[in-house]
C-alpha cells in the first residue's frame, strides 16, 4: 500500500494537518495530543534522513530572509539568549462536526466563531541569536563564535544525526506560589491567564592597544536589541511536546520548523474575528516585530556539540597511536606559542581537554582553571597574544577580557531583566556553553573600584570558584550553572580570580608557530573527540592514589583537599590526552611529576 505524499518543504502545515485529520479519523481524542505528537514529526523525520530533504530546506539568516517564503520548511542555528514563557493557545477547535488543529501555526486556518469545543495547548518562546555567517571584520551574534566556525558541512551535523521522538510526558501542573515566583506575559493573542517563564541552569571596553584579531573575537555586552547588528537576524523559536530540561539557556542548537508570514498589516485589513480568538500578536512582544525578528515554530530540534562546528572532520580513527601523534604534535605547537616553555604548554593542553563532567549545589568536577602568572605589559602582547589567536584557531567560541579599572567600573558582565520589555539584556559573561574565556589582569593599574567594579569583581570570583553566573532580576538574583574554560594572565597571582591551578609562565624564546591546515583540523577534531571521553578510574589505581594522597599531606601539611581535587582533575584529563578511559599508573605518575615542578615553580 503506497503511502499519502506530503510536501514537506512547501506545504509542511498541509503535511501536520493532514496527519491530524487521520489521526481524529481513527478515533483519537484532541485532548491526547496536548503534549505529544500525532504522527506528523516521524513524516518529517523521514523527509529529512531517509528522502534526504534536508539539502532542499533552507538555512534562515540575514541573507536567505528575503528570499523564504512563508509557511515553508527553514532551519535556524543558534543560541538561546533569553526565555521568554510559556504561551497558552486554541491547539484544535470543532469546525462544525470536524475537528481541526491551530499547532505550528499563529494563524487558524479557518474561522473558530464562538465554539466551545476547543482544546487548550501550551507552547514554549526561546529567543535565540545566530550561528553566525558573517565576515570576520564583525561582531558575531553568537558570543565569541569565531570565524572558522561560522558554517559547517551538514553532513556534519547530520551525520549521525538521532531523530529521536521528542517527550510525550505531560508538563507538570504549576502551582499558584510557583506562578507567583515567575515572570508573566500579558497577551490578547494567547488564553486569558499568564505564561510562565523560569530561567534555567545548566544564561564597553576600552580596546586601545589590542591585537585586531582579538578585538573582533569580543563579546559584545551591549543589549540585545533585535537587529541590533545589521547582519544579525535573532529568531523567536515556539518549541512544542518537549520537557523544559531539554532546552537551557546558552546552549546552541539547530531548529527545524515553519516560518510564519509577517502578520503585520494583514490583521489591520481583516475585520472579522478570524485573528481574534488567540492569534493576533503578542503586545509583550511588540518589541519583536516580525519583520525584524521571524517567528519559527519548530518541529526538529538538536542541540549541537563542537564537532559539529568542524568544517571538515579528518577521516581519523580514534586509535591509540594517532591519538598519541595528534597529541606530541598540538603539545609542540603549544610548546612553541609559549616561548618554549614545555611545562606550561602540558597544563594549557589539560586545560583545553577540560569540562564540567558533573556539580552539585557547591562542588563542580571536571573543570580546570588556570592562571599563568610571570607576565608583564611588554610579554603578554608577544606570548599572551600568541597564546590568545592560537587558543582561538582551536576552539569555535573564545572570548577575551583585559581587564582594567574603567572597565571594571563600567562594563556589564550580568545579564540583567529588563521588566518593562520583558526580555533578558545580555552581559559579557552570557556565554556559550563550552566558551573559552581568556581574562587578562595585566593591564590593571592603580585605581579606586567605584560600586560596578567591585561587584564586577566579585561576579568575576563568582564565576572562577562556583562555575556559576549570577544573573539580575532587579529584585533577586538567580545563579546559572556556565561550563567556561577560564584562563588568567597576570603578574602575580591573581586575587580577583582564583584559580584552580597557579603556574608561573617561563618563556626562554621567541618563535612563531606555523601550522597545516591538515594539522590544524586533526587538533581541533582531537580536542573535540577526546573532551567527551568517559572516564573511571579502577580499584586498585584508587588504593595507589589514596596512598599516595596520604604520603604527599604527612609532607607537606598545607595541602588540602582543593589540591587533591587538582590532581585528581589532572589525572583525568591526563588520560584522556592519550584517548584512554581508566586511569594507569604511567598517567598518574606523570601527573604527579608535572605537579613537582609547578611547586618548585611556585617556590
Amino acid at each position: 500500500m503506497v503511502g499519502m505524499a506530503y510536501d514537506c518543504f512547501a506545504n509542511p502545515l498541509g503535511a501536520v494537518r493532514s496527519t491530524f485529520d487521520k489521526a481524529i479519523a481513527s478515533g483519537a481524542d484532541p485532548a491526547s495530543f496536548a503534549n505529544a505528537d500525532w504522527g506528523a514529526l516521524d513524516v518529517f523525520r523521514h523527509f529529512l534522513s531517509d528522502q534526504n530533504g534536508l539539502s532542499q530546506v533552507p538555512i534562515l539568516n540575514h541573507k536567505t530572509i528575503s528570499r523564504i517564503q512563508p509557511n515553508t520548511l527553514v532551519r535556524f542555528r543558534g543560541m538561546i539568549q533569553d526565555m521568554l514563557g510559556n504561551e497558552f493557545y486554541v491547539g484544535a477547535y470543532k469546525d462544525g462536526s470536524v475537528w481541526r488543529t491551530n499547532k505550528f501555526t499563529d494563524v487558524c486556518q479557518s474561522p473558530m466563531g464562538s465554539s466551545s469545543d476547543m482544546r487548550i495547548w501550551e507552547r514554549r518562546l526561546v529567543y535565540c541569536v545566530p550561528v553566525s555567517h558573517t565576515s570576520v571584520s564583525q561582531a558575531l551574534p553568537v558570543p565569541g563564535q569565531n570565524s572558522w566556525a561560522e558554517s559547517f558541512s551538514d553532513a556534519n551535523v547530520y551525520k549521525s544525526m538521532d531523530w529521536a521522538s521528542p517527550q510525550r510526558e505531560k508538563r507538570p501542573r504549576l502551582d499558584e506560589e510557583a506562578l507567583d515566583s515567575m515572570d508573566t506575559l500579558d497577551s490578547d493573542d494567547v488564553i486569558e491567564g499568564s505564561s510562565t517563564k523560569k530561567m534555567r541552569e545548566d544564561g564597553h571596553t576600552s580596546q586601545d592597544n589590542l591585537p585586531q584579531e582579538l578585538i573582533t573575537g569580543t563579546c559584545s555586552s551591549a543589549s540585545v536589541t533585535p537587529n541590533n547588528e545589521k547582519d544579525s537576524l535573532p529568531c523567536l523559536v515556539k518549541i512544542y511536546d518537549t520537557l523544559e530540561s531539554d532546552l537551557k539557556l546558552n546552549e546552541v542548537f539547530e531548529f527545524i520548523g515553519v516560518i510564519t508570514p509577517d502578520l503585520d498589516g494583514i490583521v489591520d485589513k481583516v475585520e472579522h474575528d478570524d485573528f481574534e480568538n488567540g492569534f493576533r500578536e503578542d503586545d509583550a512582544l511588540a518589541h519583536l516585530p516580525r519583520s525584524k525578528v521571524p517567528y519559527l515554530h519548530c518541529f526538529i530540534h538538536r542541540k549541537l556539540a563542537v564537532q559539529d562546528f568542524l568544517q571538515s572532520s579528518p577521516t581519523l580513527e580514534p586509535k591509540p597511536q594517532v591519538i598519541k601523534e595528534i597529541r606530541e604534535a598540538l603539545l609542540r605547537h603549544l610548546t612553541d606559542v609559549l616561548g618554549n616553555d614545555g611545562l606550561s604548554a602540558h597544563f594549557v593542553l589539560m586545560h583545553l581537554l577540560s569540562k564540567v563532567h558533573s556539580r552539585d549545589d557547591i562542588v563542580t568536577v571536571g573543570n580546570l582553571s588556570l592562571n599563568l602568572t610571570g607576565f608583564s605589559k611588554e610579554n603578554v602582547s608577544v606570548f599572551g597574544t600568541q597564546l590568545s589567536l592560537a587558543i582561538k584557531n582551536l576552539l569555535p567560541f573564545t572570548h577575551y577580557m583585559p581587564l582594567t579599572v574603567g572597565y571594571l567600573n563600567t562594563a556589564s558582565l550580568a545579564p540583567k531583566k529588563d521588566y518593562e520589555a520583558n526580555r533578558l539584556i545580555t552581559g559579557s559573561l552570557q556565554l556559550a556553553e563550552g566558551s573559552h574565556l581568556i581574562i587578562d589582569e595585566t593591564r590593571l593599574d592603580a585605581g579606586t573600584l567605584n560600586y560596578v567594579g567591585v561587584d564586577n569583581a566579585r561576579l568575576l570570583k563568582h564565576l572562577m570558584v562556583m562555575h556559576k553566573v549570577e544573573y539580575d532580576f532587579k529584585y533577586y538574583k538567580m545563579d546559572m550553572a556556565a561550563d567556561i574554560q577560564l584562563l588568567i594572565f597576570s603578574e602575580g597571582k591573581s586575587n580577583i580570580c582564583p584559580a584552580d591551578l597557579v603556574i608561573p609562565f617561563q618563556p626562554s624564546s621567541v618563535a612563531s608557530s606555523q601550522a597545516s591546515t591538515e594539522a590544524v583540523e586533526a587538533w581541533r577534531w582531537y580536542l573535540a573527540t577526546l573532551r567527551t571521553l568517559a572516564h573511571s578510574i579502577d580499584s586498585e589505581m584508587q588504593t595507589v592514589i589514596e596512598n599516595d594522597l596520604v604520603e604527599a599531606r604527612q609532607a607537606d601539611r598545607s595541602l588540602g583537599s582543593q589540591d587533591f581535587s587538582s590532581l585528581l582533575t589532572m589525572a583525568r584529563l591526563m588520560s584522556m590526552s592519550y584517548g584512554e578511559t581508566s586511569l594507569s599508573l604511567e598517567h598518574w605518575q606523570m601527573v604527579k611529576e608535572l605537579d613537582r615542578l609547578r611547586r618548585e615553580r611556585l617556590k
